[in-house]
């Protein structure tokens, strides 16, 4: 479907299910791929073709000197995936400060962190990609509200990057998905199996994505096929903020 040979990409929060995927997907479109996540054990497990680095991506100075580390063998970046995140609590009731300061610091300061480490390479070259991966939750209160207020601030910077880092060459897009098929899920699931099929009548398209969805759409966002696209909010989200079916359906008493 696509084709990064000769191209190195970076991807963040690389052990999770969503970076996963993504690792997975450039390396069988022939990309070179630098991994970076905290959990080197989860690392070490993974693709040996991958040039792997375990690292605090909140920590600036360390998060610096990993890229440098691995620019040094493979190259430039010429594509950098910022999908590292995570999320503390699910509710303001639930909210505590060091959570707070926990998801921004993951969700937002870690994705200005990777491209303050790979931007001057950029900008010597008049060429780069940034994909920052969000959420639909940046939108909507559906939970998790300090991870939906990072990622909301990873929109603005997302346009911010667009706007400013244009003229230098650099396209800057963000991919939010929706329900995504991981193992996180899969937990879920496990405890409450008709968890999916509770959650379908939300989302237009009765289905939600897997990993190879993300995927797709930040490979599409990084290619050449989207030259002139910087600067958007991608969702990959099966409809669900489009719409919402059930209070359609509860509004005009038909059935949608």
């Amino acid at each position: 479907m696509f084709d990064f040979s000769g191209k190195v990409v970076l991807i963040t929060g690389a052990a999770g299910g969503i970076g996963q995927g993504l690792c997975d997907a450039f390396l069988g479109w022939n990309a070179t791929v630098l991994a970076l996540d905290r959990d080197g054990d989860a690392l070490a497990r993974m693709d040996t073709r991958l040039k792997t680095v375990a690292v605090d991506l909140t920590d600036l100075t360390a998060t610096k000197a990993a890229i440098d580390g691995l620019m040094a063998l493979s190259g430039p970046v010429d594509i950098l995936v910022n999908n590292a995140g995570a999320a503390a609590a699910t509710s303001l009731a639930t909210l505590k400060p060091e959570d707070w300061t926990h998801d921004l610091a993951i969700n937002l300061s870690a994705a200005y962190h990777c491209v303050e480490a790979v931007k001057a390479a950029m900008f010597a070259r008049k060429a780069g990609v940034i994909i920052n991966i969000g959420t639909v939750n940046a939108g909507l209160a559906i939970g998790h509200p300090a991870y939906s207020a990072a990622k909301a601030g990873l929109i603005s910077y997302t346009k911010a990057l667009a706007v400013e880092y244009g003229p230098l060459g650099i396209r800057a897009n963000l991919v939010a998905p929706g329900t995504v098929k991981t193992q996180a899920w899969a937990d879920r699931a496990a405890k409450k199996p008709e968890v999916f099929d509770d959650l379908k009548k939300w989302y237009p398209l009765r289905d939600f994505a897997d990993p190879k969805d993300i995927a797709n759409a930040v490979a599409f966002l990084s290619s050449d096929l989207a030259r002139m696209i910087t600067g958007v909010v991608l969702p990959v989200d099966a409809g669900l903020t489009a719409g919402n079916p059930v209070l359609a359906a509860e509004l005009t008493l038909e059935r949608f």
